[in-house]
């Protein structure tokens, strides 16, 4: 099956000069947790929920902060006519939930997949065996504050 049978098509999308305060009221509005970022027709970025409450909040950044100062620019994508396990198993390789969507002629954005949208398809499992690579644990994780 496509990725283009089951994926979300109207997406929409902040530019690099918002400030991250309009890309979170979206993701609030939205129940979203990633956002495409475009500079015109051109996908440049995706910015998160996580790229705003790391890049920004934690570093002392305020609201009127640009999306570009906490976008992450190394795109993982797809093409429309990928097939859901393919897509599946590039989000497991790329610890990724979301991956936005683009045509092969021209690379312009078409839409956006998620796991969700994958387990939802007719290839549930493949994306419950993506899910359950991504939500691996990474390693030892210490929580103590050595003083």
């Amino acid at each position: 099956m496509k990725v283009s049978e089951f994926m979300t098509q109207e997406v929409e999308t902040v530019t690099p000069d918002q400030p991250i305060r309009e890309a979170a009221q979206f993701m609030l509005r939205a129940d979203a947790g990633a956002m495409p970022v475009s500079d015109g027709d051109r996908l440049i970025g995706m910015v998160t929920d996580r790229d705003i409450t790391v890049r920004a909040v934690a570093e002392g950044r305020g609201p009127d902060t640009p999306v570009r100062d906490v976008m992450t620019e190394d795109l993982v994508f797809c093409f429309e006519d990928d097939e859901a396990e393919e897509v599946a198993m590039k989000m497991s390789d790329a610890q990724v939930r979301r991956m936005p969507v683009l045509s092969r002629e021209g690379e312009n954005l078409v839409g956006i997949v998620s796991l969700g949208d994958i387990r939802r398809s007719d290839h549930s499992e493949a994306a419950s065996v993506a899910l359950d690579r991504i939500t691996d644990p990474g390693g030892e994780h210490n929580q103590s504050q050595e003083a």
